[in-house]
């Protein structure tokens, strides 16, 4: 299996407790270890504690907005890369943001799959090698950013909670999960604790996946999954 040993490590600051909260999964399955806030105080804090190789920051959050981050941040640590990610698309905003030595600026809203490349992008220039976030066992290939199955070469088509499921297992791949642990890290509920929705997608997997010799996704009598190459 193809993964990097040290993922880069990102900061995500944005007070929508739903745009930071899916984007900070996003960018999890991606490849990248990433802590969350909310607020311009936690993130200059969380970014001199951590240090994070590169800042996704909005602009309008409470008490201290992201160019006054920036702000601060620059004096404590002039070389932090930091990438804009706002709903204000003023001309000089983004000036703004750029002359105070933003890296990129990007706009609400966005698409994935570019914000992403952006990120990698900033991270080149500034010496921290990204992770491409494919990951691969046996002739399986997932690739997070592009949403992309691909098995013995050949596309296959998911749902987004089936390809959730999917990276799951394969960013675990070779470690025996139990089904309360799955249900809490993918679904992040437990549906009254019943874990028969977890058995229901595997077996959707296993159909559209491992359909084909040598079955990947393979059942730990009264512990889990695990997915692994089958053992000779």
């Amino acid at each position: 299996m193809t993964v990097q040993a040290t993922p880069p490590r990102l900061l995500v600051v944005d007070d929508e407790d739903t745009v930071r909260g899916l984007l900070a999964d996003a960018l999890r399955f991606a490849g990248f270890t990433v802590t969350a806030v909310a607020t311009g105080a936690d993130a200059v804090e969380a970014a001199l504690r951590d240090q994070p190789d590169l800042i996704v920051l909005d602009l309008m959050l409470p008490g201290m907005d992201g160019f006054e981050v920036v702000r601060r941040l620059r004096t404590a640590r002039a070389h932090l890369p930091v990438l804009f990610l706002s709903a204000r698309d003023a001309p000089e905003d983004k000036v703004n943001g750029l002359s105070l030595g933003g890296d990129d600026y990007v706009t609400k809203p966005f698409h994935l799959p570019e914000l992403i490349a952006r990120i990698q992008a900033i991270l080149r220039r500034s010496g921290v090698v990204p992770v491409d976030g494919i990951r691969t066992v046996g002739d399986l290939t997932v690739d997070p950013v592009a949403r992309e199955v691909t098995r013995s070469g050949r596309p296959v088509r998911l749902t987004p909670t089936e390809f959730k499921l999917l990276h799951y297992l394969v960013a675990h791949a070779g470690e025996v999960v139990s089904k309360p642990r799955i249900l809490e890290e993918v679904w992040r509920y437990d549906f009254a604790g019943d874990t028969s929705i977890v058995d229901t997608y595997v077996s959707y997997l296993r159909r559209k996946v491992d359909n084909v010799e040598p079955r990947l996704i393979q059942t730990v009598r009264g512990a889990g999954y695990v997915l692994r190459r089958p053992r000779r």
